[in-house]
């Protein structure tokens, strides 16, 4: 491993560097998507996957566009990333190949929220009680700071979907992703207050 890493340049070296994690998290994001909190297989998106519409699916309220999520920036640096890899080879420019790289990247963005908004339009049952979230389990999908100081995303199994939501939490630490946690209140149409599932 070592010998194959000292013998990549500096371009593969960055390309590698980003491809790896950026891998891990996507197979990490698409196992918590598919599995669920309750093993539905259902599949439905927040606010957060925006394609555009203008429209909050759960409320019909206007919403504005939200590109620049987490979910997207890993989809883009996946692409960039292994357009990179994948190419090196055979484009020696590496201004055109980068170039590529970036177009590549922002066509895998617009391609996976476009699945996900008609994947959230096939599974829509009805609009979405925020209140029935009261009381059920849920997973860090994305660290919440300690006391309220910030906000964080959860996800979790609500009316045979699963759906992603902004959390706060009163907790004296922060709930860090991957934790278990289960819903107190509902402070907006977006925004939940959560608590360690184990408190």
């Amino acid at each position: 491993m070592e010998l194959w890493w000292n013998s990549l340049d500096l371009y593969l070296k960055i390309m590698w560097g980003i491809a790896i994690p950026f891998s891990i998290i996507f197979i990490i994001q698409m196992i918590m998507t598919f599995v669920g909190m309750g093993g539905h297989g259902d599949i439905s998106t927040d606010a957060d996957v925006s394609t555009g519409t203008g429209t909050d699916t759960d409320s019909g309220a206007h919403m504005p566009v939200q590109f620049f999520t987490f979910r997207n920036l890993v989809n883009f640096f996946l692409g960039f990333s292994w357009t990179g890899i994948s190419l090196y080879n055979t484009i020696n420019d590496k201004v055109w190949l980068t170039f590529l790289c970036v177009l590549t990247g922002l066509v895998l963005v617009i391609i996976v929220m476009s699945l996900l908004y008609m994947l959230s339009k096939t599974t829509q049952s009805g609009n979405i009680d925020i209140k029935n979230a009261i009381g059920r389990p849920a997973t860090v999908y994305f660290t919440i700071p300690a006391a309220g100081k910030g906000m964080g995303k959860i996800q979790m199994s609500i009316q045979q979907a699963v759906r992603e939501y902004d959390a706060v939490s009163e907790s004296g630490e922060p709930l860090h992703t991957g934790s278990m946690v289960r819903v107190k209140s509902v402070i907006d149409a977006h925004t939940l207050l959560v608590e360690n599932l184990n408190s």
